[in-house]
């Protein structure tokens, strides 16, 4: 075994003991990448200027801005319109409910961009909801946290302006687009999911379809809607950067949380914005440290190495992308999405390339695997979340959630095999994907 090859091994299989061991992804990535550099004898220092590069971007300061944006909005009352529009729609349909959580996940995604927000908030008023009115407590903690991860897929998400950088500037705009049909499918399968489980189940229906309730909810959510238009529509036409739109947004969301819906007082942006910094602490933390990992696998020609090791595997362009979602859903199960994203992307992306993926295509469906992740044991924080909302056991949970593991996996392979789905929108709204 010569050198590079010992050294892969000591960056890997240090960073895998510690993952195994539960040290927490930002000390498993700097200390693994530490330990290599020792072994090759690099300087130390190179960590750290590594760590500073990664999060040294002008793109990346869209990030706070979307964080904060969908915390106020999230403690802003935002969330009760939601429900009440997404009840209006659909609340009529058998398992009503349970349309309702698909159906507002994807609405209050738009504002969040994150599924951890998505099942905190939401989930704390509808899961209880639907426990009142006959529904299986599991079967609800299933459908919440599945259905959070459009919140992914739906701009504004921050991690695809992670995503952005990762893959070396790919445009903010056209993932954004990219991500609506992939969030518009992902729902529709999980509702039809629901459909079959509450017919089988007989869990209840809704009351009748009301067009005059259904026009009044959509005006009364016209407000939180809004923000989408500031942020997608203004990226996509050119009227904004993503970090302009992102502060512009703060700065909305912040006047309707406050005048409008009424539901934060000036107190309680000061909690927000605390809670807000905290999340953002974690989230540039792991960046950093991922920069430097990504800056040793680089140095080492990891991604070289993975690709030969695929092709000597098959030259298959189906079996490729399989086995790319196959790896991405393992580390999954084992990592946060952040560190995914910016380890996996320089890796894994030029293979997709090869394969006729663009970086658009390759983006939603690297945002989709991660999503997956967040709900699969033994590091998925939105299953953790979920459970702790619902108060149920996480192995129950994991057991409800099987049906709809199966719908997103549907999900996932239209995105993978059918371009369409992440590039219409894209190529219709002008960009180069």
């Amino acid at each position: 075994m010569d050198q590079t090859q010992m050294a892969v091994l000591i960056l890997l299989g240090s960073f895998l003991l510690m993952i195994v061991l539960r040290f927490h992804i930002c000390f498993s990535v700097a200390l693994s990448t530490a330990l290599c550099m020792m072994y090759l004898d690099m300087p130390l220092i190179t960590i750290c200027q590594q760590m500073v590069k990664a999060v040294n971007s002008f793109s990346l300061m869209a990030v706070p801005y979307f964080i904060t944006m969908g915390a106020i909005m999230g403690a802003g009352g935002i969330g009760e319109k939601i429900v009440d529009l997404a009840n209006a729609l659909v609340g009529w349909m058998d398992g009503g409910l349970a349309m309702v959580n698909c159906l507002d996940s994807f609405f209050f995604g738009g504002i969040s961009g994150s599924a951890a927000a998505d099942t905190a908030s939401l989930g704390s008023m509808l899961i209880p909801m639907m426990v009142e009115q006959g529904y299986d407590a599991d079967f609800a903690t299933a459908i919440t946290i599945t259905s959070s991860v459009e919140g992914i897929l739906v701009p504004p998400s921050h991690n695809m302006v992670i995503y952005s950088t990762a893959a070396c500037g790919v445009s903010v705009g056209a993932l954004f687009m990219a991500g609506y049909i992939p969030g518009a499918l992902l729902c529709f399968s999980l509702m039809v999911g629901c459909f079959i489980l509450c017919r089988v189940n007989n869990y209840p229906k809704g009351g009748k379809f009301n067009l005059v309730n259904a026009v009044k909810q959509i005006f009364r959510s016209f407000w939180a809607m809004a923000s989408i238009l500031i942020v997608v529509v203004g990226v996509a036409v050119g009227w904004f950067t993503a970090t302009e739109s992102a502060a512009i947004a703060v700065v909305y969301s912040l006047i309707v949380s406050l005048y409008i819906y009424k539901g934060l007082n000036w107190k309680g942006v000061w909690d927000v914005l605390t809670e807000a910094i905290d999340t953002l602490s974690i989230v540039l933390i792991v960046m950093a440290t991922s920069g430097a990992f990504g800056y040793l696998l680089s140095y080492l020609k990891v991604p070289a190495l993975v690709a030969g090791a695929i092709r000597g595997i098959t030259t298959n362009p189906i079996l490729i992308a399989l086995l790319i979602n196959l790896i991405l859903l393992f580390l999954g199960c084992i990592m946060d999405m952040a560190p995914i994203i910016l380890i996996t992307t320089p890796i894994l992306l030029p293979l997709a390339q090869e394969i006729g993926m663009s970086q658009v295509q390759f983006g939603v469906m690297l945002m989709l695997n991660c999503g997956i992740g967040l709900l699969t044991p033994p590091v998925g924080s939105v299953l953790f979340i979920g459970s702790a909302v619902a108060k149920r056991p996480m192995d129950k949970v994991v057991v409800a959630t099987i049906p709809f593991y199966i719908c997103m996996i549907i999900t996932l392979m239209l995105i993978t095999f059918v371009p369409g789905v992440t590039e219409l929108l894209p190529t219709l709204a002008g960009f180069n994907v």
